[in-house]
């Protein structure tokens, strides 16, 4: 039998370099088979979340376990055949403007697979119709508008049929009925194929629709709250409060800190 956490977070602590860390003694356990929301504020550590998770970065202490498998990542073929479990949309796509959208649905499958041509042919076309793009096979990237790009990255995003699906700011940028789209797409495709998935975002509203947990982050991958959209709705914390409710005024302040008016600000005149 499976366990119910596919993702763990075990006492994780990162940094970019020896001055900044940006996440301190994280734990975190995501789901299995479930879309999982991670909130915050920008620089937060949301993004480098899923980079370690991804092998693209290893902790500085703690473990990152994928499907109860410590992910190390000075082990290629073990990165290897993790991340062919795994897809990416990136936040802003992250698509080859040289090549059609069909090519690049069919880059993943030309890249990790020996399938014959004539089956990569059928399953990009099946990809793109489940975002509804089968008809902008042929079009060059520079073709489409900028939510078709999004749903061209799911597409290729989901090519190799990922158990996990890992989305970076999937709603930036998007207009509403975009968004709508995207947000619509994040739940079905979970919901059909049975993936597991984490959606990093600021859009409050579009994540507590499509998501079955959710988990509020602050500097240093400070866990704020998690649980159901509508407990993290119904919180009574004044952070997790502000942040879901988008209150100017709260525990996150506006202004940067500042001394006092009057006092050397260390500017050089």
């Amino acid at each position: 039998m499976k366990a119910d956490t596919f993702i763990e977070i075990d006492h994780v602590t990162f940094g970019y370099d020896t001055s900044r860390t940006i996440l301190r003694d994280v734990s975190l356990k995501f789901p299995r088979g479930k879309v999982t929301a991670i909130l915050g504020g920008s620089g937060c550590g949301k993004t480098t979340l899923l980079r370690l998770i991804g092998g693209v970065h290893a902790a500085d202490s703690g473990r990152v376990v994928f499907d109860g498998e410590v992910v190390n990542t000075r082990d290629m073929d073990q990165l290897y055949r993790l991340r062919r479990r795994l897809g990416m949309l990136f936040q802003f796509g992250a698509l080859f403007t040289d090549l059609t959208v069909f090519e690049n649905v069919a880059f993943p499958m030309r890249e990790h697979t020996t399938l014959p041509e004539a089956m990569i042919r059928d399953l990009v076309l099946m990809k793109l119709n489940a975002v509804g793009l089968r008809g902008a096979a042929g079009l060059r990237i520079s073709e489409v508008s900028g939510g078709m790009a999004r749903r061209i990255a799911l597409a290729r995003a989901i090519a190799l049929d990922p158990e996990l699906i890992m989305y970076d700011e999937p709603f930036a940028g998007l207009d509403l009925i975009s968004m709508g789209v995207a947000a619509k797409l994040i739940r079905t495709l979970n919901d059909v194929t049975g993936a597991t998935s984490l959606v990093v975002s600021h859009d409050v509203p579009e994540c507590m629709a499509i998501s079955d947990h959710v988990v509020l982050l602050a500097t240093q991958g400070r866990i704020v709250a998690q649980g159901t959209p509508a407990e993290l709705m119904d919180s009574k914390d004044p952070e997790t409060r502000q942040f879901v409710r988008g209150e100017p005024d709260g525990p996150v302040k506006f202004h940067y800190p500042a001394p006092e008016i009057g006092l050397d600000f260390g500017i050089t005149q």
